[in-house]
């Protein structure tokens, strides 16, 4: 194995390091830095990147690295793992989505050395970690006010990206295109395959994304042989494509009644929620326009008309049993403590 370097730091086979790579100052002088965590086995393999807060106010992923690199018993036993539980460090600062010039970090990429800061922040991110990096894991939540059941966002028709959206191991893989300026987009460049994870809200933890984040990292890490395998689970869990899927938004504005969640099955036809005026009028129905399953919902009890408010992904599959294993999973993990072993 040859040694990493990072920045003006070397990492060398089976060292464990912590090291902050300089962005920028801020206008109070203060310097800003990108926290990495490397971590070497002594084995040669694969090189992957697990990031999170890319937008700065997802904070799942963040608690995903945090739990992940210090469970109990967790070791890399061939190749590389590069955490970077903060890529946009000044939206977390803020809880904001945003970099100071208000750009989208995810739609900055691949960036420049000479550009705006989001391009700035792009450029080192793609420069020191993605292109050492042969696959990568992106760990996202919903926006504000809007939850997202966790699911695997990838470009399905890479035979080998589907094999590690599938290894991940959460019921609900969405084909996903590549947006323009992402860092989906800009890795292609690097050939390194990145997996989206997409689970819970903006400026929350939910608990279930996050133990669905660490155990699916687990089974990527242990799919590419970089971790040693654990003990079997006799459980299988079965993976669900949706080739497709669509916003239904409100039909009027007005107070919220909700009477599906997140992962529910759902009928075409059907009546999703009611919209109410404040003297408790009726003023729209929001209806189901085709059979799916709940993957994205807004939280907020108050919409404009127009607003997005339930993601539903279409299946070739039973619906029914699509919602039975997405379920299934949720109790499984709901009954794992968040440092227990038996994430690994």
């Amino acid at each position: 194995m040859q040694e990493l370097k990072i920045g003006e730091h070397v990492i060398l086979p089976g060292e464990t390091k912590k090291i902050d790579l300089p962005v920028a100052k801020l206008y109070t002088d203060a310097d800003v830095h990108l926290p990495v965590y490397i971590i070497r086995g002594k084995r040669p393999g694969p090189t992957m990147f697990i990031s999170a807060a890319v937008h700065g106010d997802e904070l799942n992923g963040i608690e995903i690295i945090r739990r992940l690199i210090n469970l109990k018993g967790f070791k890399i036993t061939a190749g590389t793992l590069i955490a970077v539980p903060m890529v946009n460090v000044y939206g977390v600062v803020n809880q904001s989505r945003y970099m100071p010039d208000r750009r989208d970090l995810n739609r900055s990429f691949p960036g420049s050395a000479k550009g705006s800061l989001a391009a700035r922040v792009a450029n080192i991110f793609l420069k020191e970690i993605v292109s050492h990096c042969d696959y990568g894991i992106d760990l996202h939540t919903g926006a504000i006010h809007r939850s997202n059941l966790p699911q695997i966002r990838a470009q399905l028709q890479d035979e080998e990206t589907l094999e590690l959206a599938k290894a991940f191991g959460v019921p609900v893989i969405l084909n996903s295109e590549i947006i323009d300026g992402s860092l989906r987009d800009a890795a292609v460049d690097s050939k390194t395959k990145v997996l989206l994870y997409e689970a819970g809200e903006a400026l929350r933890f939910d608990e279930f994304s996050i133990r669905a984040g660490i155990k699916g990292i687990v089974n990527v890490l242990r799919h590419l042989k970089m971790m040693r395998k654990g003990r079997s689970s006799k459980k299988q869990i079965n993976y669900f494509v949706a080739n497709n899927s669509s916003w239904v938004r409100a039909n009027a504005s007005g107070i919220v009644s909700h009477h599906f969640q997140l992962g529910d099955q759902v009928k075409k036809g059907e009546v999703l929620a009611d919209i109410g005026g404040p003297y408790g009028e009726a003023l729209g129905e929001v209806v189901a326009t085709k059979s799916g399953v709940i993957i994205g919902k807004q939280n907020i009890p108050l919409v404009q008309e127009g607003e997005a408010m339930y993601h539903i992904a279409y299946f070739k599959e039973d619906d029914e049993e699509v919602a039975e294993q997405i379920e299934n999973v949720e109790e499984e993990l709901v009954a794992i403590t968040k440092n227990s072993e038996a994430l690994l």
